[in-house]
Order: structure tokens, then sequence, then C-alpha cells
């Protein structure tokens, strides 16, 4: 049993421990998930996007392209670049000011590689939907023993969709005519298709970005035909990932060349003409949909420069929207794969991804930094105010005391919104870095989908305590949570908290 004395000194060392430990931590304003609902709003033609704000991004839609630089150093090399190609008409169409296709778009001219050394193409697109590409540069279907699978490894987006309960969609051309989502399919007897009139196919499950994480390997995959009846059915998602085939994304040239305007084009410059031709079909589609037309965003993606990763190449990325600044604004701020993820996450409200990247690639040439949380995001493509800043939230700690009758240590931390709009409930207080000796008594569960993995939690519960009774946390307002602690030894205790509103656990 310890005296007064040994339990005030207790309580004193705990406080002075914590108060270090979150000096840099528990003020600092926390990315929270479940998207902001304001008023349902209806267009014209009675479409509505569960209640999104009119000011709000609505359904995005990335459409992923291949193996071509913006500009490089000679643009007559093999693989020629995308400016000023004359096999790429409509994509240079989109980025010349004046231009009619041009009306809402925005492009980037200072888009750098993922980082250095990241090919071939799998691990950019790996990159695409976990911030990092672990260090395994293969090409090969996901496989144990080809070591690509990160299936409970690491935190990805769609896996941060479904928490949120956000949907999503992944259009894959050709993947009807594979086995599986996770097998390669390639041949010159499929069906006609639609957009390049040949019977070659090429389903590439290494530009399937969520293919190598178990719990989106086979979820919610589509064949590319599907995405046509979808827009026409207001069924797409808020995220909808395509990928062409490996022609129709430029990244193969058609057996025989392919004759695009009038002109016959072959080797490398038909395959942008594919490409391009492909584009030409699929973007207007979309932009004629209601899903586009209430604040959509089409993100026309290539995966990774050729022939180097300096500044001299650059990556094209065009961003189409009635929300884009529009009239080819050409950005000139350093971007790379990871700005897509943060802006999605922005746009979705989900907390920055955080996974590992490898030491001798977080080093981007140009841009600097490849790190979700403070990486540029897209939002200078944009109008002011169209991607939302992070909702501020920060956590201030009580002082510790004992429990009488338990022996167990309180401590009473407040949740404040220290931002300008009102945070939806639920939420959960995380403690990243639980001092070893200490055990969280009334944790409600441990991490198991936002890094860092296995920190306890506890619920932030609604109603009671707020002033107006209602499911969101105002701003100035405040929410106390007791955290209640185990801690046999008498040690001092130190955590660094985040504040979550996707749900920390299946």
């Amino acid at each position: 049993m310890k005296t007064s004395k040994q339990k005030s000194n207790h309580r004193q060392t705990k406080m002075l421990n914590l108060s270090a430990a979150l000096l840099g931590t528990a003020a600092t304003s926390l990315l929270l998930a479940a998207p902001a609902m304001a008023d349902d709003h209806r267009g014209d033609d009675g479409w509505s996007f569960g209640g999104l704000d009119r000011n709000q991004v609505g359904a995005v839609f990335v459409i992923a392209m291949e193996n071509h630089n913006f500009v490089q150093p000679n643009p007559t090399n093999s693989p020629e670049q995308i400016f000023g190609n004359p096999a790429a008409p409509f994509i240079n169409s989109l980025i010349t000011p004046g231009n009619s296709n041009a009306v809402q778009v925005s492009y980037t001219t200072a888009y750098f590689n993922a980082g250095v050394g990241v090919h071939p193409s799998e691990p950019n697109y790996v990159w695409a939907e976990a911030g990092s590409d672990f260090g395994v540069h293969t090409d090969a279907d996901p496989t144990a023993a080809n070591g690509n699978t990160f299936y409970n490894q690491a935190i990805h987006l769609t896996a941060q969709l479904d928490a949120a309960g956000i949907p999503w969609r992944n259009y894959q051309e050709d993947v009807q005519l594979s086995a599986s989502p996770t097998n390669s399919a390639s041949g010159t007897n499929g069906p006609v298709n639609p957009y390049n009139g040949s019977t070659q196919f090429n389903y590439a499950v290494k530009h399937n970005p969520m293919a190598f994480f178990a719990d989106s390997a086979t979820q919610n995959v589509y064949p590319l035909a599907q995405l046509a009846t979808d827009l026409s059915s207001r069924q797409v998602a808020r995220y909808n990932w395509i990928t062409p085939n490996q022609y129709d994304d430029a990244h193969s040239a058609l057996i025989g060349g392919f004759t695009y305007n009038g002109v016959h084009f072959t080797g490398d410059q038909s395959a942008i003409a594919v490409g391009d031709n492909f584009l030409s079909k699929i973007v207007p589609q979309i932009m004629a949909s209601p899903a586009y037309r209430h604040n959509g965003v089409i993100i026309i993606w290539w995966d990774e420069t050729e022939g180097g990763d300096d500044t001299t190449r650059s990556i094209p990325e065009i961003i189409i929207s009635p929300l884009a600044k529009g009239n080819a604004y050409a950005s000139t701020v350093l971007m790379n794969h990871s700005s897509d993820i943060k802006t999605l996450e922005e746009i979705y409200n989900l907390p920055a991804i955080n996974n590992p990247i490898p030491t001798n690639e977080t080093v981007v040439t140009g841009s600097g930094y490849n790190n979700v949380a403070t990486v540029n995001d897209l939002s200078d493509l944009f109008v002011p105010g169209a991607i939302p800043g992070p909702q501020s939230v920060s956590v201030v700690p009580g002082s510790f005391r004992v429990d009488r009758r338990t022996q167990h240590v309180l401590q009473d931390v407040a949740i404040v919104n220290d931002g300008d709009s009102a945070v939806p409930y639920p939420l959960w207080l995380a403690l990243d870095n639980l001092s070893p000796n200490a055990t969280l008594f009334n944790a409600a569960g441990t991490t198991a989908i936002l890094a860092p993995l296995g920190s306890p939690y506890v619920n932030v519960r609604t109603g009671d305590g707020d002033a107006d009774h209602d499911d969101v946390l105002r701003p100035n307002s405040s929410k106390r949570v007791t955290l209640e602690f185990l801690d046999p030894g008498a040690n001092p205790i130190s955590y660094s908290t985040r504040v979550l509103s996707v749900t920390p656990a299946p």
C-alpha cells in the first residue's frame, strides 16, 4: 500500500513526464476521417451524392496512363514526350489556354517521380495506394514468393475509405478475361475493343494498385465497360480508379500500329496515339455525367518518368473539374504521387498515410520530400477552398490521480475543437508509444487500420456533456474523456495522442 506522500510523488512524476511527451503533439492539429456532410444538394437533374455541399468535391475519377514523360531533355528519344506531341492532340488540347477542351483544366509542370529509383511501373501503383513502394521493385503478379503482397503490413487508401464508409470502385479494362484480378491476362483473340477497334487484350495486375492488398484485391473490381453503365445509372462511387489495358494506357503498341485522325502511327508514337484516342473518348463520357457535373474531378495520372529521375524529366498530371482553376492553368508547385494521396485524404477527411519509405527513396529530386503528411497537395490546381484543409482538434491533458478503491491511475483529457467548423462524431482517442510499464485499462481496442498499429484507443462519446446534445463537436467546444491506467510499478507514464474519426480497428 502506497503512502500519501508516495502517491503524491507518483502523480507529480507522471504529470511532468506526460507534459514533456505531449508538448509537441497534444496541441497538434490532426486529420480526421468521416466526411462532413452539409444540407442535401440536388441539381436540376435531381442527382445527389449523399448530401454533399454544393462547394464540396463530389466523385473523383483517376485514369492511369503509362510510361511517358511530360517533358524530357531530348523529345526525340524513345519513348517520346507528351507535351507538343502530334500523336497526342487531345491531351495537348487540354493544356492549351483558349482551347474549348481546356476550360475546366489545370495541369502540373513540376510533378516528378515518386522517389529516387521508384521503378518499374508496379511500385508506382502501389505508391498511389499506400504512399510507399516498401522497397519492392518488380512488375510481377502479387504472390508471397514474389514478395509483393502487402496483405497485413500496410495501411492503404481504399482500406481507409472502407473504414470511413466512403464508397469506391476499381475499373480494370480486360479484367473479365483473366482468371482473377490478381492474375494478368493477354492475347490477340479477344472481343473487339470499343476504344481502339482491335481484338488484342492485355490486363496487367501491375497496373491495379488495389490488387496488392488482401482486403481490396478482389473487392469492388469491375470491367471497364461497367463504368458507362454506372455513369448513366448514377451508381459511381465517390472514389473511382480506372486502369485502361496496356494498349489504351499508351504502355504498348498494337501489332501493326494505329491510324489516328487519318495518320498512321507505328512504334512508340502509335502507343501514344492509342492512349490519346482512349482519353478523347472516355473523358467526355465522364464529363457528360451528373456525377462529374456536380463538382466531379478527373485526374489523368501517369506512373513514372522514363530515362531518369532528375528535374529535366517531369510526369504529366492533368486535373479536369468544375472546381479547377481552368483554362489550362499551369501549376509550378512541386508535386509527386504522394500529393495525390494527400489531396484525396483531405477531400475525404482521412488521416495521413504514414507507411515507411525506404531511406534511399525518401529524397525526391526536385520536390524534395514525398511523405504524405508533408508533401504539397494538389490544391494549387483548384479554386481556393475546393480542397479542404484538415479539421483542427487538439488534446489537452489534465492531472493524474489515483483511485483509492482500485489503485488505478486516472487522468482526464479534453478533446478540443480549435477549428472553425464542427467536427462530427464518432471520434476516438488513440495513445501512441504508451510507456511499457502502463496499460490503458479502459481501452476499447487497439489500432489495426491506422498506423502506427497496436496503439490502444478509447471512444469519445457523443451526447452527454455537449452543449447542444447533437452529433458534432462544435468550434471552441471540448469533450472530456477519462483514461484509466494500470501501473503496477508506479513508474512514470508517457504517450502521444491521435484523434481519429475513422474506425481504428475492423
